[in-house]
């Protein structure tokens, strides 16, 4: 079932960062908008004065909550330190809203299963340098955009277009009824990369680490293409196949 396109959820909203310096680094950067700060009610002594201090001088509202909730929140209760903060990621939002309003972004990734924060990261700071109007990142299945993230991607993941949906599969689906030609990027089989013939609207389906790309995704490819490859290397890190492919259609003209 596809998700509906009027509730926007925080997390279709926000890139939420937690622990201490992240949280100052947000802060200070006068490029970022903060919605709002949130410290643990056990949160005492000079760090939280530090953060309380720095949320004052940005016009940040600070609430305080339990040291559990925090760390629901936060989803790493080991490294959130009693603080987050929600930052505005001003192109982020849902999948749906962005089939649904014109003009719709011409080539689109979909990360499918990648749990390596760093590869997430380098993959939204790739994409983003390549004119990707659309990344799609799952809120299953793929690695939680969090500050893990935000550093692979030396903070590109702020203002990366990233749509937002519950899996790989509706994202693979939502975009095959929007006319989309959704292929998989694999490491052999289909056509070659920079051969392929390709529709005035495509997604290209980023597989994960291990398993690459899901049955269920795939029940809804088009097609696959392929990256060759001449020398003794069976396949590239995902991250290092995306940048390859952003710069190909970079190089035909067809990112935006």
């Amino acid at each position: 079932m596809h998700e509906s396109n009027t509730t926007v959820s925080p997390k279709d909203r926000f890139l939420t960062v937690y622990g201490r310096k992240p949280v100052l680094e947000a802060l200070d950067d006068p490029d970022l908008r903060v919605d709002k700060v949130i410290l643990a009610d056990t949160a005492r002594g000079p760090g939280a004065a530090e953060i309380q201090r720095a949320a004052k001088a940005a016009g940040v509202q600070v609430q305080r909550a339990s040291a559990h909730r925090v760390k629901v929140l936060a989803g790493n209760g080991k490294q959130d330190q009693g603080v987050l903060a929600d930052v505005v990621a001003p192109r982020m939002r849902p999948l749906t809203a962005a089939l649904s309003s014109a003009p719709l972004p011409p080539r689109v990734l979909v990360l499918d299963g990648i749990t390596t924060p760093a590869n997430v990261g380098m993959i939204l700071r790739t994409a983003t340098a390549a004119g990707i109007d659309g990344i799609v990142v799952p809120r299953r299945g793929v690695a939680a955009l969090d500050p893990m993230v935000v550093k692979a991607s030396a903070g590109v993941a702020f203002r990366a277009p990233v749509l937002r949906c519950a899996t790989a599969a509706e994202a693979a689906g939502l975009l095959s009824d929007a006319g989309y030609g959704v292929y998989g990027l694999g490491a052999s089989g289909g056509e070659q990369l920079f051969g392929a013939e390709l529709p005035e609207r495509a997604a290209f389906v980023l597989g994960g680490e291990t398993a690459g790309v899901s049955p269920d995704v795939a029940e809804y490819l088009a097609g696959w293409v392929s990256i060759p490859m001449p020398g003794e290397v069976e396949s590239l890190n995902v991250s290092a196949a995306a940048a390859v492919l952003c710069f190909e259609l970079v190089r035909r003209g067809t990112t935006r």
